[in-house]
């Protein structure tokens, strides 16, 4: 029998410097460090996948939030998925897949607690970062409680090319929605919204006149709207908003890197529509993954439910990938592999 070396070392991407408006790639540091030794209840995970998303800009300023800042001179972290490797743990058994929270790094010592098993028969690995994780759950939450969507509804998607749009375009249509209308940068994403994903219209932003293509695209007004980006995105959607509309706040990722949108949402008229605008955390919503998972599994299965993935090869491009998540450099989720 050949007894494999675990290893004692490993790599891991660290906050080096706080950014000042957008990050640059020398905020980041790649850093070998000792691994722990297991203690009772613990698994050794080597990573296979990692996650890059948006939300991660706003944990490197240092000022309060839903969730802790990144500590300067220490590893990020996200959503990764890997193998166990080694185990001290009864529930956990050594090579079994788990997806859990210490990315960023090539191995993981991690409470067997804190990981989460996955079934590999029922989807691919990757699907668990995406349309099978918190991405597709944050789709999921959005349009059945948040902003539910009703049969006939005519629902508006902002960032529609990304991870969380373009999952929530399908499931709007999966849903009962009549028409869907997502917005993207560019001819060549805007072309993926209608030919790939099933949108039945596609603004492209950066063509200028958003709202003017968004009342064109929706001529009878919007009923629902996922709102990935802010802005102009949120005014425009706002006044293109049906009586009674329903509005998703997901995301703002025009603003991320502290950078103040020239265009002020008008929430007089959200009142006098009687419109409902509701922030949303997936980490309010996760004991729905129970719920979301076979489902997702089997729109995946059937088609309803296709997905793409961006994919950046090793952790030391993991800084590029996120830089590319903030410039919409992805199309779908945006991924790298840890080989």
């Amino acid at each position: 029998m050949t007894t494999v070396a675990l290893p004692t070392h490993t790599r891991e991407i660290h906050l080096a410097a706080r950014p000042n408006g957008a990050p640059v790639a020398t905020d980041f540091a790649l850093v070998e460090r000792e691994l722990p030794e297991l203690t009772d209840g613990q698994i050794l995970v080597r990573n296979t996948w990692m996650s890059v998303d948006p939300y991660m800009r706003g944990r490197m300023d240092d000022k309060p939030s839903y969730i802790p800042p990144f500590e300067l001179g220490a590893a990020l972290e996200g959503s990764a998925l890997g193998e166990v490797i080694a185990s001290r743990s009864a529930d956990i058994a050594v090579g079994t897949t788990v997806s859990h929270f210490a990315g960023w790094r090539e191995h993981a010592v991690l409470d067997a607690a804190t990981a989460t098993p996955v079934d590999l028969e029922l989807a691919a690995p990757q699907h668990y970062l995406g349309a099978l994780g918190t991405t597709g759950l944050t789709a999921y939450a959005a349009l059945t409680e948040v902003a539910r969507v009703e049969p006939g509804d005519t629902v508006f998607v902002s960032a529609a090319a990304g991870a969380v749009g373009s999952v929530a375009g399908q499931l709007a249509k999966a849903l009962g929605a009549k028409r869907v209308i997502g917005s993207a940068g560019g001819p060549v994403k805007t072309r993926k919204l209608l030919e790939e994903f099933g949108f039945d219209a596609a603004i492209d932003y950066r063509a200028g006149d958003l709202a003017g293509q968004l009342t064109a695209a929706a001529p009878d007004g919007v009923d629902v709207y996922l709102d990935n980006v802010g802005g102009e995105h949120l005014k425009v959607a706002i006044e293109a908003l049906n009586q009674h509309g329903r509005i998703a706040l997901v995301g703002a990722i025009s603003g991320y890197n502290g950078t103040t949108s020239e265009h002020t949402p008008d929430l007089y008229l959200a009142t006098t529509k009687e419109a409902t605008l509701r922030g949303m955390l997936v980490t309010s919503h996760l004991p729905r993954f129970a719920e979301y998972i076979p489902k997702a599994a089997a729109w995946i299965a059937d088609g309803t439910l296709r997905t793409t993935e961006t994919v950046y090869e090793s952790l030391d491009q993991a800084p590029a990938a996120f830089l590319g998540v903030l410039t919409g450099a992805n199309t779908g989720k945006m991924l790298v592999r840890l080989p």
